[in-house]
């Protein structure tokens, strides 16, 4: 389930993929994010790909949307009572129809920030599911699904299971990425550890230098993932939602290079 660190080199990312048609999709339900964060990702998204690319977002609410951007609804789901707060609707993916798509796809969180390349995310090791390496579970093999490239439907007996398992099984799985890892029975790998980077436990200095520097991308970062606060839009201007009493460790300095690659 590893794979070599490092990017892949810009030969190899282009060898014999100029004329392939890649696919990208996220979701969007409720109100979380606004319509705004669907359409930088799109505007991420195509600059950062070199080969014809369709993206997709499956939503709730159609509003606002970039009219480049093609709609999908998203697959019905049936969601327990008493469910454990999290982002289960995701399960959804893993339908056996995914609106109009086939073969493989490439998930993103709406909360991430395309900051290099991306055609390799869909050469690295085809046919397995790719996920990253969960930073704050590493050694117990957990992948974090906010960049996720799977086969459309590859595995139903997920959406299955978690439907049969109910709210009772959101408890003792805790979330939707551990419940994936765990049960997908796929060929899996996590992507290369340079091209993911969590904002939070790898680009935000340590506290208390955070108060003093702001965030820098590593060499190599092709996606800065945002999980939970600060998102992006706060982290631009140096803001971090928090209680009075965090405050004095949930600070940070605006982050400039959000400029360049969310917008």
């Amino acid at each position: 389930m590893t794979a070599p660190d490092g990017p892949l080199s810009s030969r190899q990312e282009s060898q014999d993929g100029a004329s392939r048609r890649q696919t990208v999709i996220c979701m969007k339900w409720g109100s979380l994010y606004g319509p705004d964060y669907v359409n930088r990702l799109h505007r991420g998204v195509s600059r950062n790909v070199t080969r014809p690319t369709r993206f997709v977002v499956f939503t709730d609410d159609t509003s606002n949307l970039d009219p480049r951007i093609e709609v999908e609804p998203i697959p019905p789901v049936r969601l327990a009572l008493g469910l454990k707060p999290g982002p289960w609707r995701k399960l959804a993916l893993w339908s056996r129809q995914l609106g109009s798509l086939s073969g493989p796809v490439l998930f993103l969180d709406l909360d991430v920030v395309i900051t290099g390349p991306l055609d390799a995310f869909f050469d690295h090791e085809p046919g397995k599911l790719g996920l990253i390496r969960n930073w704050t579970q590493a050694e117990d093999g957990i992948g974090n699904s906010s960049v996720m490239r799977f086969e459309v439907g590859s595995a139903p007996h997920l959406l299955d299971g978690f439907e049969r398992g109910g709210a009772a099984l959101t408890y003792q799985t805790d979330n939707e990425q551990i419940f994936v890892t765990r049960n997908a029975n796929l060929p899996t790998m996590f992507w290369p550890e340079a091209w993911c980077r969590s904002f939070k436990h790898e680009l935000l200095p340590a506290w208390p230098r955070r108060l003093f520097r702001p965030a820098a991308l590593m060499p190599g970062t092709r996606i800065a993932v945002f999980t939970g606060d600060p998102r992006p839009h706060d982290a631009a201007i140096g803001r971090w939602p928090a209680r009075w009493y965090k405050k004095s460790y949930k600070s940070l300095r605006p982050v400039p290079w959000l400029a360049e690659h969310w917008r």
